[in-house]
């Protein structure tokens, strides 16, 4: 029986990553109140051969980390956002910052660069939609084309097809608030997209349907009874499937030197119990 010989990875210096990605989406696309780029630099320089690529730098990511011996991992939202005063065993954020520390891990951040750079977590959830043209909500100035926050399709798609789309896509449940005038065969012809919270950049937005992560109860109610339909996904499962798309195009920006690796332990924190299943199901079924 021949053995299965593991490939092994020459690595890049940690600058020339980040280089690759911020060539990719520059840290200067963030917002301003955002926490973006590289957020713990290890004190002995290494190469990097192995990449894990998250959305949250939970606990349970963490222990995955340091189980399979990653030497970057690139999370998608922050995991230290407001100043840390002190990092002790206390709270699990500065856990994960000391585990990172201790094992010489490096940390980077991209949140809301990627949200609006072209190719981006914002593209990549419009790809849910049959689109005949897109374009930012709000593009970025100086910017290339296509480079700004949200996106705003036009289409033909009915409701129904876009939320089996939508599922299919994001491989998970929606949740639907149907405008006041809209039925599920009722036909959508724009659709505004913002991943993650979308209740502020999509307020006053004239648009058939609008496709986000999550927003509050008062919003939904003012999008319906302007007769704009709102698909919700769940903050993070609006925004996770980018990482499966992003880790082939790291991988070749990176040359093959590098091993990159998505999370298999990175998860939304709701799930949803039927009315018919138990919560004991439901939590088997998910894992």
């Amino acid at each position: 029986m021949l053995r299965r010989m593991s490939r092994s990875y020459s690595g890049q210096k940690l600058a020339t990553v980040i280089k690759e990605l911020e060539n990719f989406a520059p840290v200067k696309l963030a917002e301003a109140w955002d926490n973006v780029g590289l957020l713990i630099e290890p004190h002995r320089e290494k190469l990097i051969t192995k990449i894990l690529l998250t959305n949250d730098l939970t606990e349970p990511v963490m222990s995955e980390a340091l189980q399979k011996d990653v030497s970057l991992i690139i999370s998608y939202h922050p995991p230290i956002f407001q100043a840390l005063k002190r990092i002790t065993q206390a709270h699990w954020k500065e856990r994960v910052v000391a585990a990172c520390l201790a094992n010489n891990i490096a940390l980077y951040s991209p949140h809301t660069a990627w949200d609006k750079a072209c190719g981006g977590v914002n593209d990549w959830l419009s790809q849910a939609v049959h689109i005949n043209k897109i374009r930012p909500l709000e593009p970025e100035l100086g910017a290339p084309p296509g480079t700004g926050s949200g996106r705003f399709i036009e289409t033909k798609m009915e409701i129904d097809e876009l939320v089996r789309s939508l599922q299919n896509h994001i491989q998970n449940s929606v949740h639907i608030a149907l405008a006041v005038n809209h039925h599920p065969k009722s036909l959508i012809q724009t659709v505004g997209i913002c991943a993650g919270s979308g209740g502020t950049l999509l307020k006053g937005i004239k648009a058939d349907l609008i496709i986000s992560g999550e927003m509050s109860h008062h919003e939904l109610l003012e999008f319906n009874h302007n007769n704009t339909t709102v698909l919700l996904c769940n903050h993070s499962n609006s925004e996770r499937g980018f990482l499966k798309q992003f880790a082939p195009k790291l991988g070749e920006l990176l040359k093959g030197d590098c091993e990159i690796i998505v999370s298999a332990e990175d998860k939304d924190p709701l799930i949803t119990v039927a009315k018919e299943s138990s919560l004991i199901d439901t939590f088997k079924e998910v894992q």
